[in-house]
């Protein structure tokens, strides 16, 4: 298997640097490091990397996200930004709305690796999705694709045999009947009907590519993704005489995808949300501070104490199952709106919503308090928890979630401090 090569378009040296280094621990291969935009198209033409990545903000004349489309569009290399905190949700907003095509520094080395290898993956499957649907038009009784014919009044000429399995619906059943009978789609997104596709591709002449979350409702009532289009079928003399309906069943797909993004995003012990899903959440609270003048939130920091001779004394296993047991403690002190995060090992992070002061974070404080301290029952076990909280709020106005988070863990060691089973307020 050969080993990626990467092209790292970074005009900061030390940042770059440090990529590289990261890049080849990760055992990518680093074939160009490149300060200017103009440079970058160049290189890639020239090193044929597997990958691009750009950081947003570059000098010269075309900046970081205009040489990142022509690299895609023109190239057809897939491309990972590097933006910074402070610019993510303007650029996420306005560019960079595919999942997994950007990653904000500072980041950690898995979360670029998993980025890395997810563009890649997308890149791979659209390359692969692109070639089939090609092949998939030209030949009509696709034994890989369902495939529906229509007259040109748009009711159904002929049903291959994937077309009868994901419908439910038999060709002999099917014959003569309007297309929307038989094939019942709903956009999931907006939760509506979608019309006869066929009869649009007819009176314009132009392929339709299917709304991206359309569901099949089949003749049973089951519901199943389905992707691809409807084109229009022409004579030798270019008339349009019916449509064929090329789709397959993406549900395994959806699945998967909803499996990486749950992975991404979530804890594996607790199933809480993880660091990236908190810090997400946390700047998006931020972002409501600075529009909404009366819109406060608090951050907790809990530590558990003694989580380390937990582990010492009864194994991994127990130590395991305490911290689920833990999680679940904690989730049952929240209000809906509030987000609970494993930030890592015995360390748990709170976001607080729409609060009046900083009581509401002291009391649920002494809330959570209260909860830990009642026993557990472990495989034959009676143990209990306590934790050190740090409290903080955007009380004087954070910029930066990690500035915030800082506070938070400055005040939960200063409650440590105080002997431990309680909380501090950072001042």
């Amino acid at each position: 298997m050969s080993i990626c090569k990467i092209l790292v378009v970074e005009d900061e040296k030390i940042p770059a640097s440090n990529i590289k280094k990261i890049l080849q621990k990760l055992g990518y291969s680093v074939s160009e490091i490149t300060k200017c935009s103009e440079d970058a198209i160049k290189k890639v033409a020239e090193t044929h990397p597997n990958l691009v990545l750009v950081d947003t903000f570059l000098p010269g004349r075309i900046d970081g996200l205009h040489v990142g489309d022509m690299i895609e569009s023109h190239l057809h290399v897939p491309v990972v930004y590097l933006t910074e905190g402070s610019e993510f949700k303007t650029l996420h907003k306005n560019h960079l709305s595919e999942p997994f095509s950007y990653i904000v520094k500072p980041f950690l080395e898995s979360d670029l690796h998993f980025a890395i290898e997810m563009a890649l993956y997308n890149y791979q499957s659209k390359k692969i999705l692109h070639e089939e649907k090609y092949r998939l038009r030209a030949i009509i009784n696709s034994m890989g694709c369902a495939v529906i014919v229509t007259y040109a009044n748009g009711c159904i000429q002929m049903m291959n045999p994937i077309a009868e399995l994901i419908t439910g619906w038999k060709q002999s059943e099917a014959f003569g009947k309007d297309l929307v009978e038989v094939v019942n789609l709903v956009d999931k997104d907006g939760g509506e009907t979608i019309k006869n596709l066929a009869i649009h591709v007819i009176e314009t002449g132009e392929v339709l590519n299917l709304p991206e979350n359309s569901t099949l409702i089949t003749k049973d009532g089951n519901e199943i993704a389905i992707e691809d289009n409807v084109a229009p079928i022409r004579d030798q003399n270019g008339n349009i005489t019916g449509s064929v309906l090329v789709f397959q069943d993406i549900t395994k797909r959806k699945q998967t995808e909803a499996g990486l993004i749950h992975n991404a995003f979530y804890d594996g012990l607790t199933a809480l949300p993880n660091r990236v899903l908190f810090l997400d959440r946390l700047t998006q609270a931020i972002e409501r501070s600075r529009r909404r003048s009366d819109y406060y939130f608090a951050v907790l920091f809990l530590d558990l104490d003694g989580f380390k001779e937990i582990n010492d004394r009864f194994g991994h296993g127990i130590g395991d199952d305490f911290l689920v047991a833990i999680a679940r403690r904690l989730e049952s002190c929240l209000r809906s709106a509030d987000t609970i995060a494993r930030f890592g090992g015995d360390e748990f992070t709170v976001l607080l919503e729409d609060i009046k002061d900083i009581t509401d974070a002291t009391n649920f404080a002494k809330r959570v308090q209260d909860s830990l301290r009642l026993p557990l029952h472990l495989n034959g076990h009676e143990l209990s928890a306590t934790a050190s909280i740090g409290i903080t709020g955007n009380f004087k106005n954070y910029e930066e979630a990690a500035t915030l988070l800082r506070d938070a863990d400055i005040a939960m060691y200063r409650a440590k401090r105080q002997g431990k089973d309680t909380y501090a307020i950072f001042n």
